[in-house]
């Protein structure tokens, strides 16, 4: 894509860092989370989902800067981490007071939902060991400058996790700028992060400090509304995701403000029934809009992480040198398959990925 330029792969030790914090998911499988016994548990986080899936589908050389409290469930955590072949350098290990007063591992609950009843999330996150890293807490000098990274990537999500987390974000963007890092910024506005501490306008006031220092932004129409401000006429509860026409005007207004976006892209999702969504993608890059294969009726296991798993599937692409109407589709391709199997993280291939882009169907392969 032209006026990306990714630094040299021979200088730098990984391909990908993503900024943010690891919860264990709890999932009641095919029951609900208030009547279940038991629950199956994974890993995720939004940004550290992109990282694992740049590593697992695509190959990329991988890290995450977070920090784990150290007991049994955190290292429950790092457990499913080494299996995620993200390199874990760059964790902060906090130690446990006893009891989890002062620190401890982010929990989220997430039922997946069937049919007509919706999927259900539940966190359970306060006063988590990542939720209070500080600015100075991690020395970026030395992963950017020294160590070198070619592409950074956090979100909305970290960003929303308490006072310092903000300040946290700007400070990263701030040094891989410094450093000829490509910085990219899922938006990903969830309203209970923010609901007790401003709402909107205080997503509005940490979002528009951080856009400034982004290269490739990521959100849907309504994380653009909600957290950068942008609104779009006619856009309500009931307006369709998948009709790229509202997306297209208020991106249109976007990067007027802000210039130095390199990319903005985009899931569309019309959720007909928690199982049955149809499904697309729209990238915005060097003034034109490229559009995904538009995919109807897709089956969902769980839906979780899909979002995720098109950032990472757009972002090798770009790193890759992939016209903008590949990487579109080959983020759509990886977010459609990331959402036929349980857990947050995928569990595809790049031949699989590159199957999809093709046109290839669901029929057996043996």
């Amino acid at each position: 894509m032209d006026g990306l330029k990714l630094r040299d792969e021979s200088k730098c030790k990984y391909d990908i860092l993503s900024l943010g914090e690891i919860m264990l998911r709890l999932d009641p499988g095919e029951g609900r989370i208030h009547t279940t016994r038991q629950f199956k548990v994974w890993e995720g986080g939004g940004e550290y989902n992109v990282a694992r899936g740049l590593k697992r589908c695509f190959g990329k050389r991988a890290a995450v800067v977070t920090a784990i409290v150290d007991n049994p469930v955190g290292r429950l955590l790092e457990d499913m981490l080494y299996q995620g072949g993200v390199c874990q350098d760059y964790i902060k290990w906090v130690p446990f007071d006893g009891i989890g007063r002062k620190s401890r591992v982010g929990l989220n609950f997430t039922e997946r939902g069937h049919g007509l009843r919706a999927a259900v999330g539940c966190s359970d996150r306060a006063n988590s060991a990542a939720s209070q890293i500080k600015k100075g807490d991690i020395d970026w000098d030395t992963i950017f400058g020294v160590d070198g990274v070619r592409w950074f990537h956090t979100g909305g999500i970290f960003a929303g996790l308490s006072e310092t987390t903000p300040e946290v974000v700007i400070e990263a963007m701030t040094v891989a700028k410094k450093h000829g890092t490509i910085i990219s910024y899922d938006l990903n506005y969830r309203p209970s992060l923010w609901n007790d501490i401003g709402g909107k306008e205080k997503a509005m006031e940490v979002n528009r400090a951080i856009a400034p220092l982004v290269d490739i932004m990521i959100g849907n129409e309504e994380d653009f509304s909600a957290s950068l401000g942008f609104e779009v006429e006619g856009m309500d509860e009931g307006c369709s995701k998948l009709d790229p026409t509202n997306f297209k005007k208020m991106i249109s207004e976007v990067v007027k403000e802000f210039p130095n976006f390199k990319a903005v892209a985009t899931t569309l999702r019309n959720a007909k029934t928690a199982t049955k969504n149809d499904w697309g993608a729209v990238l915005y890059a060097g003034g034109e809009f490229y559009d995904a294969i538009l995919r109807q009726d897709l089956e969902i296991l769980d839906r979780v992480g899909g979002g995720d798993s098109f950032a990472s599937g757009l972002i090798y692409a770009l790193m890759e040198g992939k016209p903008p109407v590949e990487a579109v589709n080959y983020g759509a391709a990886h977010g459609a398959i990331a959402m036929t199997t349980a857990g947050d993280t995928t569990t595809a291939s790049l031949k699989e990925v590159e199957r999809i882009v093709k046109g290839g169907n669901a029929r057996i392969a043996r």
